[in-house]
C-alpha cells in the first residue's frame, strides 16, 4: 500500500475521531442555592435601613457581541429581575422597607443598582453596585451563575428561579456589610438620607446642612431644629412620595406575576437552544475540520501514480466534501434556532407591556413608562411642597396681606 493511502487512512481516522468527540455532555447537573442569612436578634426600628433597588441597566449600550441577546426581552428582564432581588433581600428580615425604584436619583438609605452583562436560559451575569446615603460603597462586584437542566423541570421552575443563587448571594453580601455597621453609623445613614431629600425639595432652606466632597460622599455639617416647620413639611411630602413608590411596588409585583410564566417558558427554551447551539457549533466545527482534512488527503492521494491511491483519493474528496457540507448545514440550522428565539422574544415583549398607574386619591395624568411617570410625580411633589411652604413664609415688608 502506498504512503499516500497510509496518510489518507490516518486522516480518515482523525476525522472520525473529531466527529465522535461530539458525544460529550457538558451540561451542569446541579446548582447550589445559598440560604439567605437572617439576624439572630431584631434591630430597633430606628436602625433599620430602607433599601431601594433600581431598575436594572439592560446592558444594551455600545457594541454587544452576545448570543441570545434580544433587546425586547432584555428590557423586560431589567424590570423583572429587581423584584426577584427585592424578594431575596426582604426575606432576611433585617431591613426596613425594600422597594424597587425607577432610577438612581432616589433618596434611599441604601441604593442598589445592577447592569445585566449576560442573560439567557443557561447563564446570568450581573454587575452590582450598592451605596448608602452617606456615599459609603457597599458593593461593586460581578455575580454569575449557570443554570442546571434540572432548574427547568416543571416542578422546580414553578417554585425557584433558575438563578436564585445570584439573588441570594447579593442579599447575603448586603446583609454582611449592614451587620458590620455600628448603630451610630446606621442612624447617621438614615439622617443623611432625610436631609438629602429635604435639600432636593428645598435647596435654599437645607443647603448648609450637608457637604459633599464631589465624589458622592456626604457629611452632616449642622442639624435643623427639631421643631423646624419646613422639616415637618418635608416629612409629610416624603410620606406622600413613599405612598406613590408603594403604589409602584404593586405595579412591579403585577408585572413580575404577568411575566413569570411566559418568561420561564422562554428561558427554558433559551436554555435548550443554548445547549443545542453549542453542540451544533462544536459539531459544525468538527465536521468542517474533518471534511477539510479528508479533502486535502484526497487531493494529495489523487495525484499519486498508484491507481489504488488515486481511487481512494477521489472517494476521500467526495466524502470530505459531504462532511464539509454537513458542517455548513449545521451552521444554518443554528441560525434557524437563533431566529426562532428572536421571534419568541418579540412575542414576549407584547405580553408584558407596561401599564398606567392609577392613584387612589386622585386621577393624575402621567404618561409614558412607570419611570417617566415617577419623574412627573416628583415634579408634582415639588410644586405641592412649594405651595405649602409658601403659606409658612413671612409676607415681605410692603407686600399685600
Amino acid at each position: 500500500m502506498s504512503r499516500a493511502v497510509d496518510t489518507l487512512r490516518m486522516l480518515g481516522l482523525l476525522s472520525l475521531g473529531l466527529l465522535a468527540s461530539g458525544c460529550v455532555d457538558q451540561t451542569i447537573k446541579s446548582t447550589s442555592i445559598p440560604r439567605v442569612q437572617t439576624l439572630e436578634q431584631e434591630l430597633p426600628e430606628g436602625q433599620l435601613l430602607d433599601v431601594g433597588i433600581v431598575i436594572f441597566d439592560p446592558g444594551l449600550d455600545g457594541d454587544v457581541d452576545e448570543d441570545f441577546l434580544y433587546p425586547e426581552v432584555r428590557r423586560a428582564e431589567a424590570r423583572y429581575m429587581p423584584y426577584l432581588l427585592l424578594e431575596a433581600v426582604q426575606s432576611s428580615a433585617a431591613w426596613g422597607a425594600v422597594r424597587v425604584v425607577p432610577n438612581d436619583q432616589q433618596a434611599m438609605d441604601l441604593l442598589v443598582s445592577a447592569t445585566i452583562l449576560k442573560s439567557h436560559g443557561e447563564e446570568l451575569q450581573l454587575h452590582v453596585s450598592a451605596r448608602d446615603a452617606t456615599g459609603r460603597v457597599w458593593l461593586e462586584k460581578d455575580y454569575e451563575n449557570k443554570a442546571s437542566k434540572y432548574s427547568y423541570t416543571r416542578t422546580t421552575r414553578a417554585t425557584i428561579d433558575p438563578f436564585q443563587a445570584v439573588y441570594n448571594r447579593i442579599a447575603n453580601d448586603l446583609f454582611e456589610t449592614m451587620r458590620q455597621l455600628t448603630p451610630e453609623q446606621r442612624a447617621r445613614v438614615r439622617l443623611v438620607n432625610e436631609l438629602r431629600f429635604a435639600r432636593a425639595m428645598s435647596p435654599d432652606a437645607f443647603e448648609g446642612h450637608l457637604s459633599n466632597d464631589g465624589e458622592g460622599n456626604y457629611k452632616i455639617e449642622r442639624l435643623p431644629a427639631t421643631d423646624d416647620p419646613m422639616l415637618a413639611r418635608v416629612r409629610k411630602i416624603r410620606e406622600r412620595d413613599y405612598l406613590f413608590i408603594d403604589t409602584m411596588q404593586e405595579y412591579y409585583a403585577a408585572f413580575k406575576g404577568q411575566m413569570s410564566v411566559p418568561y420561564q417558558e422562554w428561558r427554558k427554551l433559551s436554555y435548550e437552544e443554548a445547549i443545542a447551539l453549542q453542540e451544533l457549533r462544536a459539531e459544525s466545527t468538527r465536521r468542517l475540520i474533518a471534511g477539510a482534512a479528508m479533502v486535502i488527503a484526497g487531493v494529495a492521494a489523487s495525484g499519486s501514480g498508484d491507481s489504488v491511491s488515486r481511487s481512494a483519493g477521489n472517494i476521500a474528496i467526495l466524502g470530505g466534501g459531504s462532511i464539509f457540507k454537513s458542517g455548513m448545514d449545521a451552521r444554518l440550522e443554528a441560525e434557524i434556532h437563533v431566529q426562532a428565539l428572536e421571534e419568541l422574544g418579540l412575542s414576549l415583549e407584547a405580553e408584558i407591556a407596561p401599564q398606567i398607574i392609577e392613584l387612589e386619591d386622585r386621577t393624575v395624568t402621567l404618561t409614558g413608562s412607570v419611570e417617566d411617570q415617577y419623574q412627573q410625580w416628583r415634579e408634582l411633589l415639588r410644586q405641592i411642597y412649594e405651595a405649602e411652604v409658601g403659606e409658612l413664609l413671612p409676607v415681605p415688608s410692603g407686600g399685600e396681606t
